[in-house]
């Protein structure tokens, strides 16, 4: 999906494939593997799973995330933003690679997802979604993107919501099964939840250089503490679903399990760490989402 192995960077180097694998941001993409499982097991409660249909849903999603990693990273780079970071590497703002080379990696990695999404609305016949997939890659652009990036505005957070969570789960269950049922709903609702958090928990620890940079993440709008708070509500959100989902089958509360992934993260989040102490807990809010999938799906598909 990269699309480039090296690039000679502005300072004359070359980017590594290490580098450019870190500036894929894999710790991110449980955002994108977990919604597609989680929809695939709506799909199989509902009786219409498809392994075929399945996979190109995932091929999408990966795509779309690692394709927006590199956006963010471009226009970040660009912008100057990235320019005193205390996170992972940047491709471009390290001046490892060039902001042409990571902006064509962007845009290969979303044709990809363009490409395989054409052969799943062929597949079930859905073209509307067509729709939905260009909704979908301009979000990704625009997050940081564009004369006025919303993710800039502090909008991130909602976008997310909606992409990693509405959109992928009950896409994922539209395309098998031609419906939304409520145990998608649910679905969607936590994995909703979960990928906020994690960008919750991005953006509270780049409020300073953010606010220096002036980036208006939902974080520096909200505040430090406010955004503590507003971290926690969003990772107690799956486990309500996990609740809910008792209606379906009473073994739907194994899914609690992942609370001893969210315990740890959400202790450093409310014990008012910053910088780079927080960073431990963007790996464990994204294991925990990945675990909650994968248990609720195997719960979901054993009872039916």
């Amino acid at each position: 999906m990269v699309g480039v192995v090296v690039a000679i960077g502005e300072d004359g180097g070359m980017a590594t494939v290490a580098e450019w694998i870190e500036g894929a941001r894999v710790r991110t993409l449980p955002n994108s593997v977990a919604p597609v499982l989680v929809g695939a097991g709506a799909a199989v409660a509902g009786g219409g799973f498809s392994w075929g249909r399945a996979v190109l849903a995932l091929v999408v999603s990966l795509s779309l995330q690692v394709g927006v990693n590199y956006a963010n990273d471009y226009s970040d780079g660009v912008r100057g933003t990235d320019a005193d970071r205390v996170g992972p590497l940047r491709l471009v703002g390290s001046g490892v690679a060039t902001p042409g080379s990571v902006k064509g990696a962007a845009f290969a990695c979303f044709g990809i997802g363009a490409v395989a999404g054409l052969v799943l609305v062929a597949l079930s016949g859905y073209w509307w979604l067509l729709l939905l997939g260009a909704v979908s890659i301009a979000g990704a652009w625009f997050y940081t993107g564009g004369d006025k990036p919303y993710g800039y505005s502090g909008w991130g957070e909602v976008a997310v919501f909606l992409f990693f969570g509405v959109f992928a789960v009950l896409g994922t269950e539209y395309v098998q099964t031609g419906r939304v049922s409520w145990v998608g709903v649910g679905g969607a609702v936590a994995m909703g939840g979960f990928s906020a958090a994690v960008l919750v928990a991005n953006n509270l620890r780049d409020v300073p250089t953010d606010r220096v940079a002036g980036k208006n993440t939902l974080a520096v709008r909200l505040g430090e503490e406010r955004t503590r708070v507003l971290y926690a509500a969003l990772v107690v959100l799956p486990f309500l679903v996990s609740v809910a989902l008792v209606l379906w089958t009473p073994w739907a509360l194994v899914g609690v399990v992942a609370v001893v992934l969210v315990v740890p993260g959400l202790k450093l989040v409310l014990g008012k760490e910053t910088g780079l102490n927080l960073i431990p807990v963007l790996k464990q809010t994204g294991l925990a989402m990945l675990l909650w999938a994968a248990v609720t799906t195997a719960v979901l598909a054993l009872a039916r």
